[in-house]
């Protein structure tokens, strides 16, 4: 009885222990946490419920580039790959151009990447602190003043120090540095010499004001935020968000950045951390503000005690090599997911690694445009066999015609004995009208695939072809209007006429189309051969905007599919349509 007793005085006073320490220690550190996690999302929008002003008075939002980027102090940055600035405002990166990569094939001056805040376009990536509960709370934010202690230029030989004092004895020290391409580690030691502990979140956000200049705004294209968190990629499209909207996250590894097609930044938290990642857009009078934000677990600083916290920022070109060494050198999970490589993802990446392959082997000037050409042969070739058997079946379907014609002419007014006269042809001929579109069906997503990879991938940009095209990323420039340049005038500036300039390389494609149309057995129905017939013409005017690399490969494709099939129909017995073009041209000039 006495051991019952005590028992249950153990599991009593165990029970008063557990309900005291959930209340004045777990419950407090609980509710710490969930203000810190508040006070980092306050602060993150305070600055953007109202335009900033600048010392001088000037609004945010107002200043040309240059008034904005001489607004505030300001430390140089000079790497192989980049140069810019940072400021010590919020030690924010928004001063960044691309040496690596031109603005257009006329003007090589760098790709300009980041804009600082206050300028038309504002572009930055910011990582701060922020702090609750009762102890201190004056951490480094949005218009936080930096102190320069170590280093005057950012280069990869030589990091810079910065160093924030807080009010109520906090104290930040954070070393950048930067590497060979586009990334920017910050190593922050954070000490605190008060008397109080203080609960800690870092963060890191990227900022886009307004839709950039260079959005394409393409179906197969995602452009605006994306980022992968706790293991899975989350995008949203510039155009699909709506102000207010805000969605989040909880996970670790990964990271959350703005992308456009041919460039990202991204915030890049500890990959072992627990962080909540967030996309906003942010309603603001004037441009609205597209943010990527990533807010990491609370922590706990005693008084007296420090701790060293790294995070990154990554700001520059999606070239695919650069990605994927981050990923396996760094440990940033997935980051090559920057790339939108799409559903056909198990497609485009080795589309990709061979074409990338290739080009190298082919060497410059023409090497990509080559790697085209030659990658479209390898995928006729692992295709021969099946696209052998679908232009057979479809030259026996064109063998036909001329009885089919005859059934339809003979059983016009009863469209029932019709069918059942040609269902009986197909029989007596051994010839499935389906065998002939099965194969071609099979074929739509991997030349999509390679389509796609052509469209997102940065390495197709500032690429010459052979011939006329300077950039293979841009449209073909020549234009029927001019006579492809014979005739001394520019039809750039025709304003809502401009769909009528077509290039060379649209109009080669269309005739390959029709060349390929004119191979197949024509629809019965006379509608819908008029339809078919005006297909070619149509596609001709709605791919001259596209890149000319993707117009190159689709014509080159066309060819291929040309050649392939008019050897079957030959073999099959079938005259072609430019069999009889030829035998027309032959006979009247032997009637001459």
């Amino acid at each position: 009885m006495g051991d019952n007793r005590n028992m249950f005085i153990a599991i009593g006073v165990s029970l008063v222990f557990i309900v005291l320490y959930q209340v004045f220690v777990l419950g407090p550190a609980s509710e710490r946490r969930q203000a810190a996690q508040e006070a980092a999302r306050v602060e993150q929008e305070a600055e953007l419920a109202n335009p900033s002003i600048g010392d001088d008075g000037s609004v945010f939002g107002a200043m040309s580039r240059e008034e904005a980027l001489a607004a505030e102090t300001r430390i140089a940055i000079d790497g192989p790959a980049v140069s810019g600035s940072l400021s010590l405002t919020g030690a924010r990166i928004d001063d960044l151009r691309l040496l690596r990569h031109e603005t257009s094939v006329d003007d090589d001056s760098p790709v300009v990447l980041l804009n600082p805040r206050g300028a038309p376009g504002a572009f930055f990536a910011q990582d701060g602190w922020s702090a609750a509960g009762d102890g201190p709370t004056d951490t480094p934010g949005n218009t936080s003043e930096w102190t320069l202690v170590e280093g005057n230029t950012l280069t990869p030989d030589t990091p810079v120090t910065l160093e924030f004092r807080g009010s109520d004895g906090l104290v930040f020290r954070r070393t950048i540095a930067l590497d060979e391409n586009y990334m920017f580690t910050l190593t922050d030691t954070v000490e605190n010499t008060s008397a109080s502990a203080a609960t800690l979140s870092r963060y890191g956000m990227v900022r886009q004001t307004g839709i950039p200049e260079d959005f394409t705004n393409f179906f197969i294209l995602h452009e605006g935020p994306v980022g992968i968190v706790g293991g899975r990629l989350h995008d949203a499209k510039f155009n699909s968000m709506d102000p207010g909207d805000e969605d989040s996250w909880t996970g670790s590894g990964g990271w959350v950045g703005i992308t456009t097609k041919n460039w990202l930044t991204a915030v890049i938290p500890d990959q072992s951390a627990e962080y909540t990642g967030t996309f906003q857009l942010i309603e603001r009078q004037g441009d609205d503000i597209f943010q990527t934000s990533y807010l990491l677990q609370p922590s706990e600083l005693a008084p007296g005690a420090s701790m060293t916290s790294t995070s990154r920022i990554f700001a520059g070109a999606k070239n695919v090599e650069i990605l994927q060494a981050y990923e396996r050198d760094l440990g940033i999970e997935r980051f090559d997911m920057a790339v939108d490589w799409g559903m056909f993802w198990f497609l485009t990446r080795p589309y990709f690694t061979v074409l990338h392959w290739l080009a190298q082997l082919f060497g410059p000037p023409f090497g990509f445009g080559f790697a085209i050409l030659a990658v479209t042969v390898l995928v006729k070739l692992i295709f021969f066999p099946l696209a052998n058997r679908s232009y057979a079946s479809m030259a026996k379907m064109k063998a036909l015609q001329p009885k089919m014609e005859e059934i339809r002419a003979q059983y016009a007014e009863d469209k029932q004995k019709q069918q059942q006269e040609i269902i009986q042809l197909y029989q007596r001929e051994k010839v499935n009208p389906i065998a002939g579109c099965l194969p071609i069906l099979l074929q739509i997503p991997i030349f999509y695939a390679l389509y796609k990879t052509l469209f997102v991938t940065l390495e197709m940009r500032h690429q010459p072809f052979p011939g006329w095209i300077q950039d293979l990323s841009d449209r073909d420039p020549t234009s029927i209007l001019n006579l492809f340049g014979l005739l001394p005038y520019d039809p750039s500036g025709i304003g809502w006429l401009s769909f009528l300039s077509i290039g060379a390389w649209p109009i080669l494609m269309g005739i390959t189309m029709w060349a390929q149309q004119s191979l197949n057995p024509p629809p019965p129905d006379p509608t819908q051969r008029r339809i078919f017939a005006f297909l070619p013409l149509l596609f001709t005017f709605m791919l001259a905007p596209f890149a000319a690399g993707l117009v190159i490969y689709w014509a080159w494709n066309n060819f291929l599919s040309v050649v392939q099939q008019y050897v079957i129909m030959r073999r099959q017995g079938v005259e072609t349509q430019l069999d009889k073009l030829v035998k027309r041209l032959t006979n009247r000039g032997a009637e001459r």
